[in-house]
């Protein structure tokens, strides 16, 4: 019976795949065919053969779907609804009041929001300038924040009302800032008073609708997504006019989706996840986009029918979260074909397809990994990230870059050529040369090889963590927990979690006669890091274990886990 059942899966992956190449080749035909008409084909042709790229921006895109389709929906929220000639419309109001402000090709901007129509907005309209755009996560704060505003090198910020005390607390540290932009059009914003010597973003919606007519530099930055996925502090991820991704990402969209699609998403627009699989999908395949302002775990079918949603992307913590709700006989009663998730846990794969009545697709990638990705379309055993498309394109290597055994953990690396897959951060030339300069880029995942070819992910090689979501750098929470006058020394890792990502946890020494708790240390970091960044778990010891270099080892610490003299914070504080 069990090798039936393998057979049955084996079949059906079989069937699969030869489903997608099918589409595949429809969806090559399709772009080629719009790249042919809008112009582009040339210019993609001579920039291959000098060993370059030569791709488009997200708002040429919007401006082609605008065209093309006016009158269909591109956007839902709450009682919103958008159509593509109204978001375009929208960006080019944007625009002429960044405009008016003195912004232009090459100047940055930052973006400090919560998920809203104004955030795309924004977005879009920033790009009809030339100009580039940073997004913030609005979960930032202190020297956290302050070093990303500063080190980006923007003039201004759009933030939302509700979190200009966190702008405030580190306004003197910002003497670049030109202009802060307040949104005062969410409801969220009515409780919350915005000072007088604030830009009000409503005022941008009173600017004329037509295109400015400014463009873009080929070689100019447009996007920067700061990631926090290494030690130190964090590094911005550059995205030029020439190199977005959106051509790729293109022939993507027109495998996976269809254009009646509702592509629900409830991560936030600030992350690559919502951006680029959700947003740029949908726009890319002229399908529609139902954006929710924050997740909400009990009501989160309720939204995902509200919009009769037939697609939506998730993350690996939120599966478990979504099966330890009351189960209901109304669970599979929705419209989702599918889920595009990220490191789904393997042990709940399939209890999820079958409770929920869909499927879940596992993509691997980053907004760091220069495009590359591997997916498992159902074409793959359940908990693999899938097979690389070409294997002679990946290496998988031990610590001293030598190839491991399969079935062995090793880190996973994707080669690069010419102008294609490199990775630049920002004002990082070493990060920049370090992650794929040798001719591979490294992507900092540990993974393992099957004899079948199948990748799975084991963990990270750095010191990170991943909690709700987001990339939590031990570095970064070390360096303000040690701000605490009666800290002499600290050492940050993870510990498992039951929600299948990281907990954080904290090993502090105290300096000599200082006394300190738990509850006082978070009530210290309150309002210093991000909520997700505070670690659960502290724990006061007299030394720690360290190397003739005076490093801590933190393996150790990581060995032991959570001991009994360990505070855990959501039960004791």
């Amino acid at each position: 019976m069990k090798n039936k059942r393998k057979m049955n899966h084996s079949t059906a992956r079989k069937f699969q795949k030869l489903k997608l190449l099918k589409s595949a080749l429809a969806a090559f035909f399709k772009v080629y065919l719009e790249e042919l008409r809008e112009g582009r084909m040339v210019a993609n042709i001579k920039a291959k053969r000098a060993g370059d790229t030569n791709d488009i921006s997200w708002a040429k895109l919007l401006e082609t779907r605008a065209r093309q389709m006016p009158d269909k929906h591109f956007l839902l929220y709450r009682d919103e609804a958008v159509t593509y000639r109204q978001m375009d419309e929208r960006a080019n109001q944007i625009a002429h009041f960044l405009l008016g402000l003195g912004y232009g090709k090459g100047k940055g901007l930052g973006i400090y929001m919560r998920n809203s129509p104004r955030f795309l907005d924004i977005f879009f309209g920033v790009q009809k300038l030339g100009m580039y755009l940073v997004p913030i996560n609005p979960e930032l704060k202190g020297d956290g924040l302050a070093y990303l505003i500063d080190h980006s090198d923007i003039e201004g910020i759009v933030l939302d009302a509700e979190l200009q005390d966190s702008l405030e607390a580190v306004a003197d540290r910002l003497g670049r800032l030109k202009h802060v932009i307040v949104n005062d059009m969410e409801k969220e914003a009515k409780p919350f008073r915005i000072p007088d010597n604030r830009l009000l973003l409503s005022a941008g919606y009173a600017q004329p609708v037509h295109n400015p007519g400014i463009g873009h530099n080929r070689e100019d930055v447009c996007l920067i997504m700061y990631t926090s996925g290494t030690t130190g502090r964090p590094k911005g991820v550059v995205y030029r006019y020439k190199k977005t991704n959106v051509r790729l990402l293109s022939l993507i969209s027109h495998v996976l989706l269809k254009p009646d699609d509702v592509y629900y998403t409830y991560l936030a627009l600030c992350h690559g996840n919502a951006l680029f699989v959700t947003t740029t999908l949908a726009l890319a395949r002229g399908a529609t986009v139902a954006l929710s302002r924050k997740f909400s775990a009990s009501r989160f079918w309720e939204r995902v029918n509200q919009h009769q949603a037939t697609v939506f992307n998730t993350i690996g913590s939120i599966i478990p979260i979504l099966m330890k709700q009351p189960e209901s006989p109304a669970d599979s009663r929705n419209k989702v074909r599918f889920i595009i998730s990220a490191a789904c846990p393997a042990d709940m794969w399939e209890a999820f397809e079958k409770r929920f009545g869909t499927t879940i697709y596992e993509i691997y990638s980053a907004v760091d990994s220069g495009g590359k990705a591997i997916m498992n379309l159902a074409t793959a055993p359940v908990g693999s990230l899938g097979k690389p498309s070409r294997p002679e394109e990946i290496r998988i290597v031990d610590e001293n870059g030598r190839a491991v055994p399969s079935d062995t953990p090793g880190e996973l690396l994707f080669k690069v050529k010419g102008g294609s897959g490199r990775v630049e951060y920002y004002k990082n030339q070493e990060a920049s040369e370090k992650k794929s300069g040798s001719g591979w880029l490294h992507t900092g995942d540990l993974v393992r090889q099957d004899e079948n070819g199948f990748l799975y992910f084991v963990g990270r090689n750095t010191e990170s963590m991943r909690k709700g979501g987001e990339n939590v750098s031990a570095y970064e929470v070390e360096h303000v927990i040690m701000d605490h006058p009666f800290v002499e020394d600290v050492a940050v890792y993870a510990v498992p979690s039951e929600l299948a990502e990281d907990e954080i946890m904290a090993a502090i020494k105290l300096v000599g006669g200082s006394s300190l708790s738990a509850k006082d240390l978070k009530q210290f970091l309150s309002d210093k890091l991000a909520k997700y960044a505070i670690p659960r778990y502290v724990r006061f010891v007299d030394e720690f274990p360290k190397t003739t270099s005076h490093r801590i080892m933190k393996h150790l610490l990581e060995k032991e886990g959570v001991t009994s003299d360990t505070v855990d914070t959501m039960v004791a504080v």
